[in-house]
C-alpha cells in the first residue's frame, strides 16, 4: 500500500529567510505540500515556482487570489487541478480551496489546502464550503480526501470541529512531534491542522522536532510546519 508524505506549512508570503524555508521543506521530504499564504503580488509566478524548483517539487495547483498552492514531488501524478472561491465577506480577506487530485503508487487521493477566516462566522461558513467542495471532488474520483490547512483556530472550536466530523484530525489519531503550530518563534497554538479520510490510515502527525529541521523553523515562516505519514490503499 503506497505511503505519502503531505506536508501543510503557512509561508508568510516568502518574508521570512527563503533558504531557511528550502531547507526545512526539503528536510520533510513531502510527496504533496499544501501551502498558505502564498505570494500574491508582483512575481508571484516567479516567487512560486522558484520556491517549487528549488525544493525539488512541482506547482500543481495555485492562483494569486487568496495566496493557496499544492506543490507535488516527482513520484505523484496529477489528474485533476481545480481552485475555488469561497463566499466573499466584505471587509475580509477572500478566501479559496486549492484541490488536485493525484495517483501515487496506483492510489488516488484529493488533496486540498485551505486558510480559514480570523472571525468565526466566516471561519465557520467557509469550512462548511470547503467539505463541499472536497465531498464533491471525492465522489467524481472515488477516492479519498485529505484536507490541510491554516484554520485560525484551535481543537474544540466550531470549524475545526465542522471539519474533523467526516475528516478526523490526523494528529489527534496518530500524533507525532509537537503539536504547537503558531507562533514558530513561541509555539503556544495548533492552529493549523491535516485531517484525514477515513479511509486513509494515519502513521503519524504533527510539528517534526528533529534539531535539523526545527531550528530553521523561526527563520523561515511565522508557523512551523505540520507533516503528515500517510498509507493509502491500493
Amino acid at each position: 500500500m503506497p505511503r505519502i508524505r503531505l506536508l501543510s506549512y503557512n509561508l508568510r508570503s516568502l518574508r521570512g529567510d527563503r533558504n531557511a524555508l528550502v531547507r526545512t521543506i526539503r528536510g520533510l521530504r513531502p510527496d504533496i505540500a499544501c501551502l498558505q499564504e502564498v505570494p500574491r503580488f508582483f512575481g508571484r509566478r516567479e516567487k512560486i515556482g522558484g520556491l517549487a524548483q528549488r525544493c525539488g517539487l512541482d506547482v500543481a495547483a495555485g492562483r494569486r487570489t487568496a495566496g493557496l498552492a499544492i506543490l507535488t514531488g516527482p513520484a505523484v501524478r496529477v489528474l485533476h487541478r481545480e481552485y475555488r472561491l469561497l463566499t466573499r465577506v466584505p471587509r475580509l480577506h477572500r478566501r479559496a480551496v486549492a484541490l488536485t487530485v493525484v495517483e501515487i503508487g496506483g492510489a488516488r487521493l484529493v488533496a486540498a489546502s485551505t486558510h480559514l477566516d480570523l472571525r468565526d462566522g466566516p471561519r465557520l461558513a467557509h469550512a462548511g464550503q470547503v467539505l463541499s467542495v472536497v465531498g464533491r471532488l471525492r465522489l467524481a474520483y472515488d477516492a479519498p480526501a485529505v484536507l490541510a490547512g491554516d484554520i485560525n483556530e484551535p481543537p474544540g472550536g466550531a470549524a475545526w470541529t465542522l471539519l474533523a466530523r467526516p475528516f478526523p484530525d490526523a494528529h489527534a489519531i496518530a500524533p507525532a512531534g509537537d503539536a504547537a503550530t503558531f507562533s514558530a518563534a513561541d509555539p503556544r497554538r495548533r492552529i493549523d491542522g491535516v485531517f484525514a479520510d477515513p479511509q486513509i490510515r494515519v502513521l503519524g502527525c504533527g510539528v517534526p522536532a528533529e534539531p535539523g529541521h526545527s531550528g530553521d523553523y523561526a527563520l523561515a515562516t511565522d508557523h512551523r510546519p505540520v507533516l503528515a505519514e500517510l498509507e493509502l490503499a491500493g
